[in-house]
């Protein structure tokens, strides 16, 4: 039976992740209570629920002992020092992707958690995500039969913009696509396949006056399959996802998931038909000669969640595991390092 122990949390950052991914499913769950919120624009805290409670620091945060649960949301390269300073204050930690900007960081987090007997986990929400749920359902049903190509995506047009501040377009450790989207790729690529033989990769910048890497192309090493993950913030026709072929079949798939963009509508995940995806936006599959369209499954980044719910009030196995953050860290950083070298690293 789960337990319906009310778990408290703090926020560290209210930008997009902390405002639209992780406030609205916090605030329905209930076995979460979001008290405190690490900001500079407590207003916009306010106007999302005046209850919870800002801090200007997090230290302020990490030493709240009524605090229970810290969701650390923000920019990349504070993330080890954020996490590691709040389970040494004794709190359960989420980190957001990347959970750390190298491996050696990586597993000293995880370490570092499992000693002092605490959750430390990654934020991968995109497992949750409408169209990957349905890939893996048809898989998992044999309807493309032996995979024998793979290929997904996530790509933007995002040209560089003099006046855009965010700090995800200056340079800096953990910085540009394959640390902001590649987790999700890469994570998704692990959860179909499992542990790579070989990595290969591409990564640069393509836009003009780009200060971070843009772009990448990495290669999972499988044998009987081909593994390609692909994103670009300069491509004009972005609608493609997932590409899939098998012995049995092909299933196209284009369109992002719908949950962030209600999510950014201030829509909440306990509305009726949230996550639903409207059938211009399922994907096709191909088989014996015939197309038929494929009703997506719902997203459900509620799942997640309650994982974390799970695993802190009743013991269980966290949903994202030791073993699986730190295959995702290698495989960042097998990728760079074969950008680099230009040539295929064992795993």
């Amino acid at each position: 039976m789960t337990s319906q122990q009310k778990i408290t949390v703090g926020l560290v950052g209210f930008g997009l992740s902390g405002r639209y991914f992780h406030a609205p499913f916090l605030s329905t769950h209930p076995g979460f209570e979001l008290r405190k919120v690490v900001t500079s624009r407590p207003d916009e805290v306010a106007a999302f629920d005046p209850s919870i409670s800002t801090v200007a620091t997090a230290d302020d945060l990490f030493a709240d002992d009524s605090i229970q649960l810290v969701f650390i949301c923000s920019p990349n390269e504070t993330h080890f020092q954020y996490a590691k300073a709040a389970l040494e204050h004794d709190k359960h930690v989420v980190v957001e992707k990347p959970f750390a900007t190298n491996e050696s960081e990586t597993d000293q987090l995880l370490e570092f958690a499992a000693k002092r007997g605490l959750l430390a986990t990654a934020y991968q929400n995109r497992r949750w995500d409408s169209d990957f749920l349905t890939v893996k359902q048809l898989m998992d049903q044999n309807r493309l039969g032996d995979v024998l190509d793979y290929e997904a995506r996530y790509d933007r047009l995002m040209p560089v913009d003099s006046r855009n501040q965010s700090w995800k377009e200056r340079p800096g450790e953990g910085r540009g696509s394959l640390y902001n989207l590649g987790p999700h790729l890469i994570d998704q690529a692990l959860q179909l396949f499992g542990k790579p033989q070989s990595v290969s990769a591409e990564v640069r910048m393509i836009r003009p006056n780009s200060m971070i890497e843009d772009f990448f192309t990495i290669r999972l090493g499988y044998t009987g399959k081909q593994v390609t993950l692909r994103s670009s913030l300069m491509m004009h026709q972005n609608q493609l996802r997932f590409s899939v072929h098998g012995t049995a079949g092909s299933f196209i798939k284009g369109g992002l998931d719908v949950q962030e963009e209600e999510l950014r509508k201030n829509r909440l995940p306990n509305e009726p038909a949230f996550g639903i995806e409207p059938a211009d936006r399922w994907g096709t599959l191909t088989a014996n000669g015939l197309s038929e369209q494929v009703e997506s499954l719902p997203g459900n980044y509620g799942a997640y969640y309650a994982g974390v719910h799970a695993s802190i009030a009743d013991g269980a196995d966290p949903l994202v595991k030791p073993h699986e953050i730190q295959q995702i860290a290698r495989v960042i950083a097998l990728a760079r390092q074969s950008s680099l070298e230009s040539h295929t690293l064992p795993f």
